[in-house]
């Protein structure tokens, strides 16, 4: 039998109490909800849009029992969320999946895009208890990088990369460019990624050639939330009930479709 959330996969309304513009293209959202307060980082909530759609959006911070939601406008559904005003009611289910583990040790979060929100909520429960705290995070363009200075605040500068496709800000390059050299050069209890999944399937190939723990946050096609449509299927796995954050050895086993292809929204299988 197939072992469904109750409470959590009620549909709640809510208002939004904020919405802070992080970037051309990208807004948070903030709203109360009792059940998603207790999320832990790496979990996801299914968001209702009225009228228009539900949509799955990893938790960027539970602070003061204020969720809060990272959105970049790419779709239909996202765009009228852009739209949206403080007051705005919205549907909430959830919190849904697994969340990170926590390692006490010298951690290394790796972010691209809107991937940095959920490693920032990481970041801020990891602070006090690791050793070191190193973030790297990528974007195409300076105005796009998330959350400067949030990560600023907790991570030392040494200790911090950010790289620029087009090299308004950082260096120059892919955020999977300058990895090599620094997981050659120090030591990592752990290394937590969250961004598109052909970033996310070049650090895994990085860490998988050193045999170094990885923990990745993966975003695919969701309908449910649930574990019954199977839209977000990779290899054996349910991204929203198995996942979304997947160890070395889970990876490993999905390797042949990671970052290659997915279901789109006709059902069909298309690649990245």
């Amino acid at each position: 039998m197939l072992d469904l959330p109750t409470a959590n996969n009620q549909l709640r309304t809510t208002q939004l109490v904020q919405v802070r513009t992080e970037s051309p293209t990208v807004k948070t959202f903030m709203f109360t909800d009792r059940l998603c307060s207790k999320a832990k980082p790496g979990q996801f909530l299914m968001l209702w849009i009225p009228g228009i759609d539900e949509i799955p959006l990893s938790i960027m911070d539970t602070s003061n029992g204020v969720i809060s939601v990272t959105v970049k406008a790419v779709g239909d559904a996202t765009r009228h969320l852009h739209n949206l005003a403080p007051g705005a009611t919205v549907g909430v289910r959830g919190p849904f999946g697994n969340s990170f583990t926590e390692s006490r040790g010298r951690v290394l979060l790796v972010g691209g895009g809107t991937g940095t929100a959920p490693l920032l909520f990481l970041a801020k429960q990891l602070a006090s208890k690791t050793d070191r705290l190193s973030f790297v995070e990528g974007a195409k363009t300076a105005s796009e990088l998330l959350f400067v200075k949030e990560v600023g605040g907790i991570c030392q500068e040494k200790n911090i990369i950010t790289t620029t496709e087009d090299g308004t800000a950082g260096l120059q390059c892919l955020v999977t460019q300058p990895l090599a050299s620094l997981l050659d050069k120090e030591k990592f209890d752990m290394i937590y990624v969250c961004g598109p999944e052909i970033m996310v399937k070049r650090i895994f190939e990085l860490t998988e050639a050193r045999k170094l723990p990885i923990e990745a946050s993966l975003e695919r096609l969701m309908r449910c939330g649930i574990g019954l449509c199977g839209s977000c299927v990779i290899g054996k796995y349910r991204v929203c009930r198995d996942g979304p954050v997947f160890n070395a050895a889970q990876l490993r086993e999905m390797k042949d479709e990671l970052g290659i292809s997915k279901i789109g929204f006709d059902g069909s299988r298309i690649p990245f």
